[in-house]
């Protein structure tokens, strides 16, 4: 189902919208749905929780060096790894 209703846009928007027009070749109320769709669907992605990273304890063996990373290939692959 659409609507038909009236916007006043500011001038640097309707400038904007028209640029994608021309880019694109679709028509200006092709623009205008896609363009109005996606800052909603970011603004409901955006509602949740930002994402959380929660360190926990490597448990690594003894002599096992993370910031190694050659040591640690090394030790997986042996020393003909290259």
């Amino acid at each position: 189902m659409s609507r038909r209703t009236t916007l006043t846009l500011e001038d640097d928007v309707a400038e904007r919208l028209l640029e994608e027009t021309r880019r694109t070749g679709r028509s200006f109320k092709a623009v205008v749905n896609a363009t109005l769709r996606a800052g909603l669907d970011r603004r409901t992605t955006s509602d949740r929780p930002p994402f959380e990273v929660r360190a926990r304890p490597m448990n690594a063996r003894p002599g096992v060096d993370f910031d190694d990373i050659e040591g640690l290939i090394e030790r997986i692959e042996g020393p003909l790894h290259r």
